[in-house]
Parts: C-alpha cells; structure tokens; sequence
C-alpha cells in the first residue's frame, strides 16, 4: 500500500506524533511518502528578516501568499531548509530511512509560473501583480519517488517546484500532495492539520463533516473558510487523479484515515445528507497497520 501524508505548516500540528505513526507503517512494511508545508516558519523568518509576509486574495476568494524574490528565498529557507532536515532527522531517530529533497531536485515538481496573479485590494479592486514566484504543477517525476520508495527510502518532499524556465518556485503544499498522491497511484492522500476537518461552522467543532462522496464535493465547498478552501481544492485534484480517498484531520494520523476528522471517498456511501455525520466504516486495517 502506498500512502501519502501531508503535514501542515501551520503553528499546532501534532508533528512529533505523526511521525512516531509514519515510522510504525514504514516498519510494518508500509510505502509512506511525507510532503509538509512551512507557513508558521516562514512567518517568523519574514518578520525577524524585516520582510513581513503578505498575503493576498484572488476574485474568487481564495487566499495565498504574495511571494516576491525575497519571500521566496525566505519560504526555501524555511521548507528546503529547517522543516525538511528537521523532519529527516526525527524519522531517522525512529529508526526509517529518510530522504529528504525539495520539488526541484531531479525535477521532481515542475509548474507553470502564474505570469500575472489577481489580487483584490481592500477597496474591492482588482491589482495586477507579475513578480510573485508561485506555480501550478503540471509534472511529477513519480519514478524517482518509486525508485526511492524501491530502495527503502522514505521520501520527505519540500514544496518547492521547479519552472519550466528553471526558477524556483513556491507551491501549495497541500495541491503538491495531491500531485503526488495521484501520480503515485496512492491508496490514501491524509492531509494532517491544525483543525478537525471540515466544519460547516467554522467556530464550532460539533459541526464536523465527516464524510463526503467525490462526487459531491463541490456542494461542500462553500463551508470551507481560510486554508482549508486550498485543502478541498488539493482533495478534488486527488480523486480526480484516481486517489480513492482523501482524509483531513488534526487527531492521530491512524485516527484521522479512520474517520475522525473528513473523509472524502469514491466508496458508495449510504444516507448522506448535505452536512454528512456518517463516518464511512472501511477498516483501516485493511489499508495500513498502525498497531
């Protein structure tokens, strides 16, 4: 089986638990490969650099991060650099093998540079601005992740892509797993986080979606608020890439692939309704083993 986590960047995600788990699945013979974000580090690098991070909103509301030239040295310092050796490191103390890189090593991500990015301004104007190095990514070189996974390497992905012109560019984390999820074939994409999953309140726990048929998604995605809009976008771009399910979550990572936070599948699932409290019951034993 082969599983792909995602783990947030931003401040309260149980980091040091997930990969405790990861390092159990990979003992027990699991193929896990672990994308992260780095949003928090990159804030407090910004700000100790004097270069606070912007962040701006497109017409259709959905939320990024404004990434001039030095932002993105800034954001490669924090994924490529501290978070992904960091991580390394603490598999390795668990006992797996770890290999870290970033998206641009072996032209593992390649994405289109966004020519010009649309962004709202507080008056409700559109601006124009073409010097913000993001990308959308249109490759991924699934047989170096095979050929690492084949190896018994544990792949530890920075979400830092390559241009088709050769430039660095920064890509949301959580649609680089998705990427990555599809192209590997994988059985699950979990995307480990700082919230329970989808709320239909956003201030209220209680109201927790906990499953969600693909072919539903859409009527969904007007509960997502803030991030977690990037997150369902990330989810449909997995299925839609043959990935069987997608689990957002921010309990255990064996909890969360068990239904605790949402789950979206192509499974049949019965008695749906539009804020779904079913939890889909396929065992996760039949998928990985966390002991």
């Amino acid at each position: 089986m082969t599983l792909v986590v995602k783990i947030g960047g931003g401040a309260g995600v149980a980091t040091t638990a997930i990969v405790q788990e990861i390092a159990r699945l990979v003992a027990e013979g699991e193929r896990v490969v672990l994308l992260h974000g780095g949003s928090d580090l990159t804030n407090t690098l910004s700000e100790r650099l004097g270069h606070p991070m912007r962040m701006i909103t497109s017409p259709s509301g959905m939320t990024s991060r404004y990434t001039d030239i030095e932002t993105l040295q800034i954001f490669a310092m924090a994924v490529a650099g501290q978070i992904n050796t960091d991580l390394v490191a603490q598999l390795q103390q668990q006992g797996v093998n770890a290999f870290g890189m970033a998206g641009v090593d072996g032209r593992l991500l390649v994405a289109r540079r966004k020519a010009v990015v649309r962004s709202m301004t507080p008056e409700g104007r559109v601006q124009i601005l073409r010097d913000d190095y993001t990308g959308q990514i249109e490759q991924v070189n699934s047989a170096l992740v095979e050929q690492l996974l084949s190896a018994g390497y544990t792949p530890v992905i920075a979400p830092l892509a390559l241009s088709h012109q050769g430039e660095r560019l920064n890509v949301d984390g959580d649609r680089a797993a998705a990427a990555v999820a599809a192209a590997l074939h994988a059985d699950a994409l979990v995307i480990m986080t700082n919230v329970p999953g989808l709320l239909a309140d956003p201030q209220d726990a209680s109201t927790l979606i906990q499953t969600i048929p693909a072919d539903q998604l859409d009527t969904y995605m007007s509960f997502a608020k803030g991030r977690m809009r990037k997150k369902l976008l990330g989810a449909q771009e997995a299925l839609q890439g043959g990935v069987k399910r997608v689990c957002i979550g921010s309990a255990s990572l064996g909890a969360v692939v068990n239904g605790a936070g949402t789950t979206i599948t192509t499974a049949p699932v019965a008695n749906v309704s539009e804020q779904s409290t079913a939890i889909v019951h396929t065992p996760i034993r039949e998928m990985v083993s966390l002991g």
